[in-house]
């Protein structure tokens, strides 16, 4: 793939997708008459239950290393985006097809990229404006800041799927909070301070810092189990109390809101590149898309 010496994409960059055409290709004739009768009933609808599947086999791929098993769960992934855009062009309303998505998600991850792909662009916190030693904290403030302009969402916690699962939903919800320098949960926000700074229990003395990830899923299982022990769902429990904490996140903004626009936590989707947050910054979490 050519590319520019400043780091863009140069103007008629194409790659190879001989096998993305094919595949697209066959989708056609299966939705097409004369094609397959249980490809050409499927809806939008209909393949979510797929659509999901699919993505746990990703991961669970991923997860075993094996990177034959990889190709193929990613393939069975990508027909899932190739089917849903076939079923699209046959829309009366608003037909569109696998390059109107290829385009459009090209064209967000070039415009929520500014330190990337505009060298004109302010710089991102104390790390400069370049890819290379810029704060990934800040990064997230400045991925919630355009996506938040873009969808003219009102609240930080607008955009997170009802439908996640609870322990992904509840490291979200606390996530766009925190960078958002809102306090979430009352108390929630201080429980790491005291492991920070003296240490955990006598069998595991590191600082919340220095977890790894075997050890917080160890103490997450010693939950379940103990949930499992009372006879509590720990699934639902967990959903009740992310759902108290999206309350007060919520009531927090709108508080802030009446107080007016100096202080508003929301401001995190309008604040200028490089403007602080409350949120302490650490190398976690991901982009929200």
């Amino acid at each position: 793939m050519a590319r520019r010496t400043d780091g863009r994409l140069s103007p008629g960059t194409t790659i190879s997708g001989e096998g993305v055409q094919a595949l697209v290709e066959v989708m056609d004739r299966l939705r097409s008459p004369g094609g397959c009768p249980w490809d050409a009933r499927q809806t939008h609808a209909s393949l979510v239950p797929y659509a999901l599947e699919e993505a746990y086999e990703v991961a669970e791929a991923i997860e075993s290393g094996d990177s034959a098993a990889m190709r193929e769960e990613l393939g069975d992934l990508l027909l899932q985006v190739v089917f849903h855009a076939r079923i699209a062009q046959d829309s009366p309303t608003d037909p569109f097809d696998l390059d109107d998505v290829a385009r459009e998600i090209t064209a967000k991850l070039v415009r929520r990229h500014p330190h990337v792909f505009d060298r004109a662009a302010p710089a991102v916190g104390a790390g400069g404006g370049s890819a290379a030693g810029v704060d990934l904290e800040d990064l997230h403030v400045q991925w919630d800041r355009i996506k938040g302009r873009e969808k003219q969402r009102e609240s930080v916690l607008d955009g997170i799927p009802a439908a996640q699962g609870a322990l992904a939903r509840g490291q979200k919800v606390l996530a766009r909070a925190r960078r958002a320098g809102i306090p979430a949960g009352g108390d929630l926000a201080q429980v790491a301070l005291p492991l920070r700074s003296h240490g955990t229990d006598g069998a595991h003395g590191a600082g919340v810092e220095a977890w790894t990830e075997a050890e917080v899923g160890r103490r997450l299982l010693e939950l379940v189990a103990a949930a499992d022990l009372v006879g509590v769902d720990a699934e639902s429990a967990l959903r009740h109390a992310v759902r108290a904490v999206e309350i007060d996140v919520r009531a927090a903004e709108e508080v802030s809101r009446d107080q007016g626009p100096a202080i508003r936590p929301v401001d995190v989707v309008t604040m200028t590149p490089g403007e602080p947050t409350a949120a302490p910054r650490t190398e976690r979490g991901s982009e929200d898309r």
